[in-house]
């Protein structure tokens, strides 16, 4: 099976690639490196361009016609930066991607996988939410993933297009091989910060003390990455069973079940690393919510998923990966450019 991935060089898209190379699967990716990494690509079929360039998705197909499958993950995740510059995000997020929707239906693409975000619920008094709770974004990034997923949906009912959308919680960890990990040196999501925090002695800022938790500190699910990696696998495997007969879309939950606070996620972080980092309090930041985690069972039910790793061995990979990253990356401002095109895999 061939599997076109877009924002296959990120750090969620280029672990899905090695899981599916793991399972026999031969990844196809497309990304522009605006914040993917050229040595996530290295021995991969590899093209380098936009999702919205739609001379080079033919092109793709051109070259891979026996391509089954899609995954999109290829969008801008900054919850902040989006408040500041929504029209960027909607740009790149929503237009591109309806862009790139078009053209595969037009190569004949008929299986899509969506990384959509379980940013995109209104939490429930208890933080808990399964696929059918209510939607709610509270910054444009989680609304671009909302307006997508109404578009691919629409698009179920109009087009030869069936498609699941997978709702990730919050991903930590990286893959268990080192192959990959997050590639920005300096990260903004929580997680990111503490390892920040401990590898140059500078505080930790949990950001938001007052939110209606049980420690007033926001809630999340966090998922190993590897764990995400392997349900799109599964996915992929069983995309013609979860979607059989007149069924054309379907969303799922892709999380540990598991609500743990920013101040628990620390206590733990502290435990891991044997010691603790220093930490201030400051305010909310823009877009920020209060967090949920899913008590859903549908991936377990539709693909036999389960997580299996821990959040302590999601934050030992983490570190560990920190400690490889700059050999395997070099300084973030030395990112190396390519000319666009493709790199043959000896696979």
């Amino acid at each position: 099976m061939k599997v076109l991935i877009a924002g296959g060089a990120g750090f969620i898209g280029s672990t899905i690639a090695s899981a599916c190379l793991d399972e026999g699967i031969t990844p196809i990716i497309l990304d522009n490196l605006n914040t993917g990494r050229i040595e996530f690509v290295e021995d991969r079929v590899f093209y380098r361009g936009d999702i919205a360039d739609r001379a080079l998705v033919d092109r793709i197909f051109a070259e891979h016609p026996d391509i089954e499958a899609a995954v999109h993950c290829a969008a801008l995740i900054v919850v902040p930066e989006s408040v500041e510059h929504p029209l960027r995000y909607y740009r790149e997020n929503v237009a591109k991607s309806v862009e790139f929707l078009d053209a595969l239906v037009d190569n004949g693409c008929e299986r899509f996988l969506f990384s959509s975000s379980a940013a995109i619920y209104q939490p429930g008094e208890d933080f808990a939410v399964d696929e059918t709770s209510p939607v709610a974004g509270t910054s444009p990034y989680a609304e671009s993933k909302a307006m997508m997923e109404r578009v691919l949906e629409d698009s179920s009912r109009a087009y030869p297009l069936r498609v699941i959308s997978l709702r990730y919680f919050n991903p930590v960890g990286a893959d268990p091989k080192m192959r990959t990990g997050l590639q920005l040196a300096r990260p903004s999501h929580v997680l990111g910060k503490m390892i920040e925090a401990a590898r140059t002695g500078s505080a930790f800022h949990l950001t938001g003390a007052d939110w209606p938790t049980r420690d007033g500190s926001g809630i999340r699910d966090y998922v190993h990455v590897w764990d995400l990696a392997r349900a799109h696998v599964e996915a992929l495997r069983r995309f013609d069973t979860v979607l059989d007969g007149d069924r054309r879309y379907e969303v799922i939950n892709l999380g540990s079940g598991n609500g743990t606070t920013v101040r628990e996620l620390l206590d733990a972080f502290n435990t891991v690393l044997d010691r603790p980092i220093p930490t201030v309090v400051s305010p909310r930041r823009p877009g920020d919510s209060a967090g949920t985690y899913t008590r859903s069972d549908r991936a377990r039910r539709l693909l036999g998923w389960a997580p299996t790793l821990s959040l302590a061995e999601g934050i030992q990979h983490s570190l560990q990966w920190a400690e490889l990253r700059d050999s395997v990356l070099g300084p973030e401002e030395d990112a190396e450019r390519t000319p666009a095109g493709r790199v043959p895999s000896p696979r």
